[in-house]
C-alpha cells in the first residue's frame, strides 16, 4: 500500500477525529498517499502535487513552496506491517484518510480484513468519486464522503461523479462534509443535495481554512446557514488546538 511518508516514516499517528461526524473521538490515522482530485487549498498536497503536474496550489507563490517528488514522499508497505503499527495504540477507531483512499481498494480489503478480526471500526474519508467494492463495503463501518466544490478548482466532470453520489446519498454507512468557503458556496451545496437526494441530516458544512482566525471568521455566517438549512456545522478542531501541523 502506498502511504504519505512523514519524518521517514509512514504517516500513521493517534489523535482526536477533528471533524465531521466523528468529531472529538481518539482515532487511529493511516494516512495513503495519491489523489485523482487535485484542490487548490488542500492541506494534504504532499499526496499528489508531484513535480512535473500542472496542478494549481495556493502555495504557488510562496517563494519556498515547490511541488513534491513521489520518490521522497510515497512509503510502500504491506497490509500486515500497517496493521502492526496501528495496534501499538490503545484505540479500536481507525480513519484510512489521504490523498484518495479509495484509489488502492484491494489493499484496503485486505488491510480492512485485519482490522475486522481484531474489533477495530473503521472510517473511511474519500471525495466521492470512486465507487467502493462489494469485499471492502462489508467490511468499512462508516464513509465520510467530502464532494468537492466548484472552489476547489477542479473541473466539474472530475469532482462530481452522478453514479457515485446517488449510490452514497442512499448508504446507510454514509455522512456527508462540504468545505465551505464563501457564502455563494451554500447554494452549490443545496443544489447538490436537491440533486442525489441527500439527507439534510447527514450533512455537515466545515469552514475551509488552516488557521483559528480564518476558520473562526467564517464561523458566524456558517453556522447561521445550517441553523436556516437543518445542516449540521462541523468544526475543524484539530487546527485550533494544534495549528496546521502533521501528525497530530
Amino acid at each position: 500500500m502506498k502511504l504519505a511518508k512523514l519524518g521517514g516514516a509512514p504517516e500513521i499517528f493517534y489523535s482526536i477525529q477533528g471533524e465531521g461526524i466523528s468529531m472529538g473521538k481518539p482515532a487511529i490515522f493511516v494516512r495513503l498517499s495519491q489523489c485523482n482530485l487535485h484542490c487548490i487549498w488542500c492541506d494534504t498536497d504532499y499526496t499528489w502535487n508531484w513535480v512535473n503536474t500542472p496542478f494549481e496550489h495556493v502555495n504557488d507563490s510562496k517563494k519556498e513552496y515547490n511541488k513534491y517528488d513521489k520518490s521522497d514522499w510515497i512509503l510502500e508497505l504491506p497490509s500486515e506491517e500497517i496493521f502492526q503499527l496501528v495496534k501499538k495504540y490503545p484505540c479500536k477507531r481507525v480513519i484510512l484518510t489521504g490523498g484518495e483512499p479509495l484509489m488502492q481498494q484491494k489493499e484496503l480489503e485486505e488491510l480492512s480484513s485485519y482490522l475486522k478480526r481484531k474489533g477495530y471500526f473503521i472510517e473511511i474519508e474519500t471525495n466521492g468519486t470512486l465507487l467502493p467494492s462489494t469485499k471492502l463495503d462489508e467490511l468499512i463501518d462508516q464513509y465520510n464522503i467530502s464532494p468537492k466544490l466548484s472552489n476547489s478548482n477542479n473541473e466539474l466532470k472530475l469532482r462530481i461523479k452522478n453514479k457515485t453520489l446517488a449510490h452514497f446519498s442512499s448508504h446507510a454507512k454514509a455522512f456527508f462534509k462540504f468545505v465551505v468557503d464563501t457564502e455563494e458556496d451554500c447554494l452549490e451545496i443545496q443544489d447538490l443535495i436537491s440533486q442525489f437526494n441527500i439527507d439534510p441530516q447527514k450533512v455537515y458544512l466545515m469552514p475551509q481554512g488552516t488557521d483559528s482566525d480564518t476558520i473562526k471568521k467564517k464561523q458566524k455566517w456558517l453556522v447561521e446557514m445550517c441553523k436556516s438549512s437543518g445542516y449540521n456545522f462541523t468544526d475543524r478542531m484539530h487546527i485550533h488546538l494544534y495549528g496546521d501541523k502533521r501528525g497530530v
